[in-house]
């Protein structure tokens, strides 16, 4: 069942009754919000304005918008130099320009010493489409997620990641976001609870005893991020069909992970199922297992990029050739329970 505390979109698997905005633009209105609360919010761009939607910022604050210009490294080392005196620096690029040109003096200039400048990685994954495997970032969460003091965050959606630009401005820690280029489902409400480095269940199993009994054996929890996650609702509506009930967890702060929500998932379910638009080395699915396997071993199947680099092309079509489509979901869940169930 939809969990009722997870106060989603009403008519959740009519497409047809679904807004669907990119989860970049949630980052425009966001940067807004944030530049309303506090003055010491400034925001750097490296020539992509308009992509990165920081154009509204830009036109609201125009003494706090910064134009660097195609020098992402040089971007990174000014918003450390503004963070030091006390500003509240967002920077944004394409995230195969940022963090993947500039993960140095992200790491040397930012992390290092643990300075609260934003990272905002525009067209990340997959589904960034034609434009090819030179601009679909993959490995960026992986980047990431190994530096010491950065938080990272991949929203659901649009609406999630207003609240995850806005929550990231102020939680004094160099922070990086994740977001897409490609409008997506918007299944969250402003009235969706949001806090970083806290999982919310959006589909859960009500009956939680430990048990074998066989009813109990064909559970499995979904654990995702992105836009991916609505693909992971849709799975899991359908599995339920066919008696396999699933718990879907949006792991939308990737670190610091919900271990505890992981854990407890784990033990009612039995078996996992990770979800993300990434490298499966290095991103949500190996922050899991390594949460698991040191405190709750169990079988967990991996949905993502399987060691490719991406490829043009329409960008739904592209979603189900590498394998993270509802139907690839669907497999992933069975696989899991044939693990379990056969040991």
């Amino acid at each position: 069942m939809i969990n009722p505390e997870a106060k989603l979109v009403d008519n959740l698997f009519d497409k047809s009754k679904l807004a669907f905005i990119p989860t970049r633009d949630g980052y425009g209105l966001g940067l807004i919000e944030a530049g309303e609360k506090d003055e010491r919010v400034v925001v750097l761009c490296a020539d992509l304005t308009e992509s990165t939607r920081s154009l509204g910022f830009a036109e609201k604050f125009p003494e706090r918008f910064i134009e660097l210009g195609v020098a992402e490294q040089n971007m990174a080392t000014v918003a450390a130099g503004l963070a030091n005196y006390g500003k509240i620096p967002f920077i944004s690029s394409y995230a195969v320009f940022s963090p993947g040109r500039n993960n140095e003096q992200i790491r040397t200039t930012i992390s290092l010493n643990n300075l609260p400048v934003k990272i905002g990685g525009m067209h990340a994954g997959i589904s960034v489409g034609p434009d090819g495997a030179t601009h679909q970032a993959l490995e960026d969460i992986a980047l990431m997620r190994v530096q010491p003091n950065m938080v990272v965050l991949v929203p659901c959606d649009a609406i999630e990641a207003q609240k995850v630009t806005l929550a990231a401005a102020f939680n004094n820690k160099p922070t990086y976001i994740r977001f897409g280029r490609e409008k997506s489902a918007v299944f969250t409400t402003k009235d969706t609870p949001f806090e970083i480095g806290k999982a919310i269940i959006l589909r859960d199993i009500k009956d939680a005893r430990p048990s074998k009994a066989p009813e109990e054996r064909r559970r499995v929890a979904i654990i995702g991020c992105g836009m991916l996650l609505y693909n992971a609702l849709v799975a899991a509506e359908e599995l339920s069909k066919e008696g396999i009930e699933c718990t879907v967890i949006n792991s939308h702060t990737v670190k610091p992970l919900d271990e505890p929500a992981i854990i407890e998932a784990a033990k009612k379910c039995g078996a996992v199922v990770s979800v993300e638009e990434h490298q499966i080395a290095g991103g949500l699915g190996s922050a899991i297992a390594e949460c698991l396997v040191r405190n709750y071993p169990v079988p967990q199947e991996f949905i993502g990029v399987h060691d490719h680099f991406g490829e043009s092309g329409n960008p739904d079509e592209l979603i189900e050739a590498f394998g993270m489509g509802i139907s690839s979901i669907k497999e992933a869940v069975k696989k899991a329970i044939s693990r379990k169930t056969s040991g």
